[in-house]
């Protein structure tokens, strides 16, 4: 079982297609340190909202910079919490939850669940 894959090759002049870390392969310390950031937890209770393919990357609204937004995303991807793929010039966000779900149980409902105070 490999750990990452990458998505079909894109066209000439497209940025480069994000990598993906299979949950089954994610420590829970990686898991817990992703899920760890308040603005990481924002983006997974949106993601969680959103549905399937449903939220571009530019269409969360997070009090931090593109570059750092990006990095967020690349962590959470890293973690096994999130999938994206290309769509025109849009990169479209899926959290991962049936399979992050079978591999940590209840985790995401914590989050997902979790008072936006707290």
């Amino acid at each position: 079982m490999a750990a990452q894959h990458r998505q079909q090759a894109t066209p000439a002049g497209h940025r480069t297609p994000p990598v993906h870390t299979d949950p089954r392969d994610v420590p829970l310390e990686a898991a817990l340190v992703a899920l760890g950031d308040p603005v990481r937890r924002s983006l997974v209770r949106e993601l969680a909202r959103a549905g399937e393919w449903e939220r571009s990357c530019g269409s969360f609204d997070v009090p931090v910079t593109k570059t750092t937004l990006s990095r967020h995303f690349a962590v959470l991807r890293e973690a096994g919490l999130l999938e994206q793929r290309d769509a025109g010039a849009k990169r479209l966000n899926r959290l991962r939850r049936t399979e992050f779900d079978a591999r940590f149980p209840g985790l995401l409902d914590l989050v997902v669940n979790e008072d936006e105070g707290g």
